[in-house]
């Protein structure tokens, strides 16, 4: 599940063509004029077609003799992919329905990992984890931080954690957790209403540093419920139900 870091009009074709397919605008089902995407684009047919074979990998689009290239159902798409996610928020500023909705599915899933994660965090942690989820920390800096830093941060401190597990697949979560996590922080830091994350990860660490597994869970789950209160405040009252959580 390597991200999709290839950049250039190669790259740039592919995200806009991600883009189209996953915002709707090329339905499921439909099937692809690429003389049309081509001129629309601006591309060559070669570059288009290799884009094409970045989305048949992510299992986002197919060919099939006399029917041609066409897009296949959301089912088999691989949602858990980095850059699939990624491309789903990339350039937003606000949650859409869509992306609210996306934002309530990842927070289940952090719900369930997150939580198990930091217990074994707090049982494996080395001196050097406990170093890297301080730096994070320190750069988190309250809510007086620049938001940019307060996202990489944030993001910083929960690859830490995962790291800390010495498990390989829950460190590979990241990839799944980051694309919405990131999205969520430039909504919540951009608002100055937002509480300061930074009491709520500190309980995280001092309960991981104490090695104190069933305290670093409790802390856990209370720092995803105010993250899931931030959310609601900023979308507001009409639209806080099921949103709690993330």
């Amino acid at each position: 599940m390597t991200p999709y870091a290839r950049r250039g009009v190669h790259g740039q074709t592919v995200e806009a063509l991600a883009r189209r397919i996953l915002g709707g605008r090329i339905p499921e089902g439909a099937t692809l004029d690429l003389v049309a995407l081509q001129s629309e684009l601006d591309v060559s047919l070669t570059a288009l077609r290799e884009s094409l074979k970045v989305l048949a990998a992510k299992g986002m689009v197919d060919a099939r003799q006399k029917r041609g290239t066409f897009v296949r159902a959301r089912a088999d798409w691989n949602l858990l992919d980095a850059d699939v996610l990624r491309w789903q928020f990339q350039g937003a500023d606000e949650a859409t329905d869509a992306d609210r909705t996306l934002l309530r599915n990842l927070a289940e899933v952090r719900a369930i990992v997150e939580p198990a994660a930091v217990r074994l965090a707090a049982e494996r942690r080395t001196e050097a984890d406990l170093q890297a989820l301080e730096a994070a920390l320190d750069a988190m800096g309250g809510q007086d931080a620049d938001p940019g830093q307060a996202v990489d941060a944030d993001l910083a401190f929960h690859r830490a954690l995962l790291n800390a597990t010495h498990n390989e697949l829950l460190e590979r979560m990241e990839m799944v957790i980051e694309p919405g996590l990131a999205h969520r922080d430039r909504i919540v830091h951009s608002h100055p209403h937002s509480e300061d994350p930074v009491p709520a990860h500190r309980a995280v660490l001092d309960a991981v540093r104490e090695q104190d597994a069933t305290a670093a869970e409790t802390a856990m789950r209370a720092l995803l419920v105010q993250a899931g209160r931030d959310l609601d405040r900023i979308d507001g009252p009409d639209d806080t139900k099921g949103t709690g959580g993330k």
